[in-house]
């Protein structure tokens, strides 16, 4: 069953037309709805015209909306599942800005993260990538950072070395 099966049209906001094969879906639940006693022979015979003459879903839902069955229509478009957002790359950017708060012990899990998602997120197309590329960035940062305050570390070691004075 579409979404057209919970009384909405499969595309809500818009008046898409219908097919045969949608009109005699609605007519199936109609000639079901009659068989067990929910309609009139009147009332059956009436929508049922209404039926063969609906051009939209949304008046194919108008005729069946008091009926506990519901249409599926087979030839309704189905809105496209939304795309998953890559986990790790989820995970890389939460690496990356953990560092400060790790001692900087996630940078390289930020990275290879970072290179590993974006490589899937290539194959599969997976939403991510911005994430991804910023775990990369700040796990590259951070990379650099370190480096920067073991130089500046050696700097003051060879500084006050070469301050002491020989004996």
């Amino acid at each position: 069953m579409t979404s057209a099966s919970f009384g909405r049209s499969p595309v809500p906001g818009q008046r898409l037309r219908a097919t045969d094969r949608d009109r005699e879906a609605a007519i199936g639940v109609l000639q079901s709805s009659y068989s067990v006693g929910r309609l009139t022979k009147d009332e059956h015979d009436a929508r049922v015209g209404r039926a063969l003459a609906a051009q939209t879903y949304a008046e194919l839902d108008q005729l069946t909306y008091d009926l506990p069955e519901r249409p599926g229509y087979p030839d309704a478009p189905v809105a496209p599942a939304p795309r998953r957002t890559n986990a790790l790359a989820v995970a890389a950017l939460v690496c990356g800005l953990a560092q400060p708060f790790t001692g900087m012990l996630s940078t390289i899990p930020a990275i290879a993260l970072g290179h590993v998602s974006r490589g899937q997120i290539r194959r599969t197309g997976e939403e991510g990538r911005a994430m991804a590329t910023w775990g990369l960035i700040l796990g590259w940062a951070g990379v650099t950072a370190v480096i920067a305050f073991l130089l500046a570390v050696l700097l003051f070691v060879v500084m006050v070395a070469h301050a002491i004075p020989n004996k």
